[in-house]
């Protein structure tokens, strides 16, 4: 089988399926965008009604995103960490492609399920939970992702091999 992948490195935290399954499921859920932060569901209330029509999209996005930045620097402050499940293990990923991923080193088992959390440098920047297969030890096929995470993983892996084909030109 031949996988295209593209040099990326971006940090991981995965455990197998089997270890806590149902509370994989709720927490894929919970970072659903139907489960966004409360500000974000009132932007798509407010979207839906109409309110936001003279509004610039721009400038209420960046809007936005600040008073997420607001929230974020609330809870450092407290000392709250946004309530996650246990993922033991972390892993660098080396390369992307549309629907597979590569590892930097051997730490998968074959045709094991498993789930887990990518910090993918999108804006905003934010955790997204996929449900994958070990392909071999280090190579996976992404099972299970939200759409708009999907499509924000492809936009993030076209980015990518536009720095990539600038180096080799400028090479």
């Amino acid at each position: 089988m031949s996988v295209r992948l593209v040099t990326a490195h971006i940090s991981m935290a995965y455990d197998e399926l089997s270890v806590d399954e149902d509370g994989f499921n709720k927490e894929f859920s919970q970072l659903s965008e139907s489960d966004d932060d409360p500000i974000s569901q009132w932007l798509k209330l407010a979207k839906g009604r109409g309110e936001t029509a003279d509004s610039d999209p721009v400038l209420l996005n960046l809007i936005v995103e600040l008073h997420r930045k607001i929230d974020a620097l609330e809870m450092f402050l407290k000392n709250e960490k946004p309530k996650r499940v246990h993922l033991k293990h972390m892993v660098d990923i080396e390369s992307i492609g549309f629907e597979h991923f590569k590892v930097s080193s051997d730490v998968f088992v074959s045709g094991v399920e498993y789930y887990a959390r990518i910090e993918v440098p999108v804006h905003p920047k934010r955790d997204v939970p996929i449900f994958f297969r070990a392909i071999d030890a280090s190579l996976a096929e992404i099972t299970k992702i939200h759409e708009r995470d999907e499509k924000e993983w492809g936009a993030y892996l076209t980015a990518r091999e536009r720095v990539l084909i600038r180096e080799a030109k400028a090479k």
